[in-house]
C-alpha cells in the first residue's frame, strides 16, 4: 500500500536523527511483553530548588520562634485547616488539596556540590572518590538516570529528561551527581540546554527575563541580554547514531524535512509499527512541547511569561508526550543561596514565579487528567540555617540564611499523594526533625515508586554488577498506594 508524503517527510525527519527503525519496534514490543499498561503511563516532575530555599520562609514557619529565627514574613492559613505556609506563597496555599508537605527530610551534607549529590543520587554518604566539581564514571548515577534507565520507552522521546541547564558553579565546574555515573553514557538524562548563564556567580537572580536581581545590592538589575530557548538540543547517547551524536538544531531539521516533502516521491516500505514511530518526530504537538515561548497567551498567563514558567509548561508538555521523567532545575547559579537580602529576594524575585509556575502546573495537570498519574516534587539540596545572619554586610545589603543540611522541608503533589497532609515535624526553633525522619535515600524510593518501578528493580554498572534501585523504603503515609 503506497505510503503519504507524510510518511516519507517523517523517515526523513528520522534518517537525519539518526535513529534505528528495528530499534523503535524492539522498543514498542519490549515495553508490551513488560506488563507495564501502555495506556496508564506513570510520571514525575522533580523540579529542583538550586541554592536551597528556607524551610522557615516556605512551608516550616516558626512564627512563636525568637526574634533572630523566625524572620520577616508571617503564615496565612491553606485551603486546609491547620496548615500554613508562607504569605508570599498565596496561590499555592489555595491548593493545598493537591500537595503534601514532608517537613523532616535530612542529611548531613551542607556544601552545595555535596548536598546536591546526595539530593540527585539519593544517597546520604558520600563515597571516598567524591570530586567536588568533577562529574565521574565511577560517581553514583542521578536518580533521573536510574530512573530513565529502569522506565519504559513509550515512543522515541527519552525516558528521562533534565531541563533547562545543567547546575554549573561559574566559579567552580560542573556539580556531580547529575549525570548517569556508573550507569554509563548510554542512561544519561537528556539534558536540554535552554538558556544562557551570566559570566559572574550570582549577578543575577530570579526567573529571567523579567525577575532580575542583583543579589548583592538588594535591587533589580538592568541585565536584559538573556536566551530562552530550545533549538538546539544535545540527544542523549542511547538515541543516536554516533555519527549524529553532536548539537542539532531539532527544531529546524524538523521544519526544514515539512519544507521539502513537496519534491518527494510517494511510496515506501514501511509496516504498520515503523510508519507510527516515524509519525512521533514530525508530530505538532512534539515540536509543540519545545516551542513554550510561543504559547497561547492564556497559557503563559498561567504559567508566568518567564524561565520558571516556561520550563514548567516544557516539562508538562513532555510527561504528556511520553517522557517518564523531568527534573526542572529551577534558579540559575543557585538561586535560593540566599546568604544575605534573603527576605527581599524571595518576597520579589522568587516567591512570585515560583508560586505562579508550581499552581499553574498543578492545575494544567488536573485539568488534563494527567495529575493523578504524575508526581509532582519540589526540593531543593539542603535547607536554611534557623538564626538569620549578616555574615558580609560588605557584600549583601541585607541579611540572609546559610546552609542547613539537618532540615529542609520537600512538596509533594499529585501521583496519588494524599492531599492537605504534612508529614514529620521539626523541633521549635525549624532545626532538626521531632518524629517521621525521612533520607535521600527514602525521599529517591518514593520518585522511583511513583513510576511503577518494582521494588526488586536492579541496575547494573559497566562491569554488569547489580545494584538495587530502592536502597530504602518510599516515605510512609504520603501516597494512596
Amino acid at each position: 500500500m503506497p505510503h503519504s508524503r507524510r510518511s516519507i517527510l517523517q523517515a526523513g525527519s528520522l534518517g537525519l536523527l539518526g535513529l534505528s527503525l528495528p530499534d523503535v519496534a524492539h522498543w514498542r514490543s519490549q515495553a508490551q511483553a513488560s506488563g507495564v499498561p501502555l495506556s496508564k503511563p506513570r510520571g514525575v516532575i522533580f523540579i529542583f530548588l538550586t541554592g536551597g530555599p528556607s524551610q522557615h520562609d516556605t512551608f516550616d514557619m516558626k512564627p512563636e520562634g525568637p526574634a533572630e529565627y523566625k524572620g520577616e514574613f508571617s503564615p496565612i492559613s491553606t485551603r486546609t485547616p491547620g496548615i500554613e505556609i508562607c504569605e508570599h506563597m498565596p496561590l499555592l496555599a489555595q491548593r493545598s488539596h493537591q500537595w503534601a508537605l514532608v517537613r523532616s527530610l535530612t542529611h548531613t551534607q551542607s556544601g552545595h556540590q555535596e548536598g546536591t549529590y546526595v539530593m540527585l543520587t539519593g544517597r546520604s554518604a558520600l563515597p571516598t572518590s567524591f570530586k567536588q566539581n568533577q562529574p565521574q564514571s565511577i560517581d553514583w548515577p542521578s536518580i533521573a538516570a536510574v530512573a530513565g534507565a529502569s522506565t519504559h520507552r513509550r515512543n522515541l522521546l527519552p525516558t528521562s529528561v533534565v531541563l533547562p541547564e545543567k547546575i554549573v558553579h561559574s566559579n567552580s565546574g560542573t556539580y556531580p551527581g547529575q549525570f548517569a555515573g556508573m550507569l554509563g553514557r548510554q542512561h544519561e538524562p537528556w539534558f536540554i540546554e535552554a538558556t544562557d548563564k551570566p559570566h559572574a556567580y550570582h549577578s543575577n537572580s530570579g526567573a529571567f527575563p523579567k525577575y532580575l536581581f542583583n543579589l548583592h545590592k538588594g535591587q533589580l538589575s538592568d541585565k536584559q541580554n538573556w536566551r530562552y530557548e530550545v533549538s538546539n538540543l544535545n540527544l542523549p547517547e542511547g538515541v543516536l547514531d554516533p555519527r549524529f551524536r553532536q548539537r542539532m538544531d531539532f527544531l529546524h531539521v524538523v521544519e526544514q524535512q515539512q519544507r521539502q516533502i513537496a519534491s518527494q516521491p510517494r511510496g515506501a516500505g514501511y509496516d504498520r509499527v515503523r510508519e507510527s514511530a516515524l509519525s512521533l518526530m514530525a508530530d505538532p504537538k512534539v515540536r509543540e512541547a519545545f516551542d513554550v515561548r510561543r504559547a497561547q497567551p492564556k497559557t503563559l498567563e498561567r504559567y508566568g511569561d518567564n524561565s520558571f514558567g516556561w520550563s514548567l509548561l516544557m516539562a508538562r508538555r513532555l510527561i504528556e508526550q511520553g517522557v517518564n521523567m523531568v527534573q526542572v532545575n529551577l534558579g540559575n547559579f543557585g538561586s535560593w543561596d540566599l546568604h544575605g537580602n534573603n527576605f527581599v529576594c524571595l518576597k520579589n524575585w522568587l516567591f512570585p514565579p515560583t508560586d505562579l509556575a508550581i499552581s499553574g502546573l498543578l492545575d494544567d495537570l488536573q485539568e488534563s487528567g494527567l495529575l493523578d498519574s504524575t508526581l509532582v516534587v519540589v526540593a531543593g539540596e539542603f535547607g536554611r540555617t534557623p538564626r538569620i545572619s549578616h555574615v558580609a554586610p560588605e557584600i549583601y545589603k541585607y541579611p540572609g540564611r546559610d546552609h542547613w543540611a539537618p532540615l529542609q522541608s520537600v512538596l509533594f503533589a499529585g501521583g496519588g499523594v494524599k492531599g492537605g497532609s504534612v508529614i514529620g515535624a521539626s523541633d521549635r526553633n525549624g532545626a532538626y526533625p521531632t518524629n517521621a525522619a525521612q533520607s535521600p535515600e527514602n525521599f529517591a524510593a518514593t520518585i522511583y515508586h511513583a513510576l511503577g518501578i518494582p521494588r526488586e528493580a536492579e541496575w547494573h554498572d559497566l562491569a554488569g554488577r547489580p545494584y538495587p534501585v530502592y536502597q530504602a523504603e518510599p516515605i510512609e503515609g504520603l501516597t494512596t498506594t
